[in-house]
């Protein structure tokens, strides 16, 4: 078989343009691409990026790919946290997402963490009436909030109003600055290391019963939670983990905020989400904001050993890219990839193809497990927002692909009415 084609324009670094172009970058180069693969390097490693529904099969297979040193240490450092399940493979990964699979696939639990949201939210809803005109609502900041102070309540993990408001700006600094250099890099290192010391002693205390966590919550079960090696985790990797709970979670707060901006440009979808008692239109809006608006660019491993893609070689410990924003938006797979429009689901376009945080099988692979949560969470924001009567201000509404991760740069401001 042949290896893959390596003329020096072809192999030359792409880490600048990734840092300038952001989201396009992937995408541009696939449009450019003869054959629908792009190879490039990034930071100096050869890197190879795939689409597609046959990219996704390829890409999910862990005799394929591996995570295990794929993930370089400045995301570790401020997204996952170094010791967590993304960099594992193989058996140790199955344990370890076992745990989370019980935790965020349960459907009761699911709901119930719906239910602690809604609490929140309304809280806040009640608070915003007394918001001045002159001071609109910052809706990105406020939600991240109110996703934090459920979460808590649903993992079992205490907080009070303002450690809640805290807990927030940390996880949310966590999301916005992995994937750039500079202060808001530094913010996300100094608010990961703040969390992970503070439910590193919660869970020292709750193994030494000086603090109490309610039976089957996520505190309770990472506490106890046995690695594949029989051996309870230590402190720090049961933080990162619980940490993995609740930062996901929080992050919602981009697609909410990208569902009110939605709603904003689309306000005839209003009435019929206020309408509706089944709550399937609902989540077709969440599913349509998840592929239409920017989040994850992309997703990486490397390669476990020679493979063999579309009849060329790919050498072991090559990083290989599957693009998300481009399968996201590809006219291949869906009718007008760049008309918002949550009723194709209904028309025979398949979810199989979105991949929003990634494909594959939750269960056995390395999909986010948490996407039952943020499907179900974000639905029951997009109703809430929908019945709400806003007045939005003059504001930049734009949302630059070039910074990632993106948001309306004015977090979406609001006046209740």
């Amino acid at each position: 078989m042949p290896t893959l084609k390596n003329p020096p324009s072809v192999w030359t670094d792409g880490t600048l343009s990734l840092l300038t172009q952001g989201y396009a970058w992937l995408p541009d180069r696939m449009r450019a691409s003869a054959d629908g693969t792009v190879r490039t390097r990034l930071f100096g490693r050869r890197t190879v990026a795939l689409r597609g529904p046959e990219a996704v099969v390829f890409f999910y297979d862990e005799l394929h790919v591996r995570r295990r040193a794929a993930l370089p240490d400045p995301v570790l450092d401020t997204l996952f946290g170094q010791g967590a399940v993304h960099t594992l493979d193989g058996a140790a990964h199955r344990a370890r997402k076992a745990m989370f699979m019980s935790l965020l696939t349960d459907g009761k639990g699911v709901q119930a963490l719906r239910e602690h949201l809604l609490l929140r939210w309304r809280e806040a809803v009640g608070r915003w009436r007394g918001v001045p005109p002159e001071e609109p609502v910052v809706l990105f900041d406020e939600t991240a909030r109110v996703l934090a102070l459920a979460v808590c309540d649903w993992t079992g993990v205490p907080v009070t109003g303002e450690g809640g408001a805290r807990l927030a700006r940390d996880c949310v600094a966590m999301v916005d600055g992995f994937a750039t250099a500079g202060p808001r890099h530094l913010r996300a290192r100094h608010a990961r290391k703040r969390q992970e010391e503070e439910l590193g002693e919660l869970i020292v205390r709750v193994r030494e019963q000086r603090e109490t966590a309610p039976d089957g919550s996520a505190l309770d079960v990472v506490a106890r939670h046995r690695d594949a090696d029989g051996a309870v985790l230590d402190p720090h990797t049961a933080a990162v983990e619980l940490l993995n709970i609740i930062r996901p979670t929080v992050a919602i707060a981009w697609f909410a905020t990208f569902a009110a901006h939605a709603l904003h440009r689309w306000p005839e979808h209003r009435g019929p989400l206020r309408g509706d008692v089944s709550g399937r239109l609902a989540a077709d809006f969440a599913h349509e904001v998840r592929r239409f608006y920017p989040f994850a660019p992309f997703v990486g491993g490397l390669a476990a050993r020679d493979l063999q893609w579309r009849g060329e070689t790919v050498p072991a410990g090559t990083m290989l890219l599957l693009d998300l924003y481009g399968q996201n938006h590809d006219p291949q797979l869906w009718a007008h990839p760049y008309r918002f429009d949550p009723h194709r689901y209904g028309s025979g376009e398949s979810l199989r193809h979105l991949v929003p945080q990634g494909g594959g099988e939750a269960a056995e692979g390395h999909r986010c497990p948490g996407e039952d949560i943020t499907v179900t969470l974000l639905a029951a924001l997009v109703t809430e927002l929908a019945g709400l009567d806003v007045s939005v201000p003059d504001q930049d509404l734009a949302i630059p692909l070039s910074r990632m991760p993106t948001l309306p740069r004015s977090g979406f401001r609001f006046h209740l009415a």
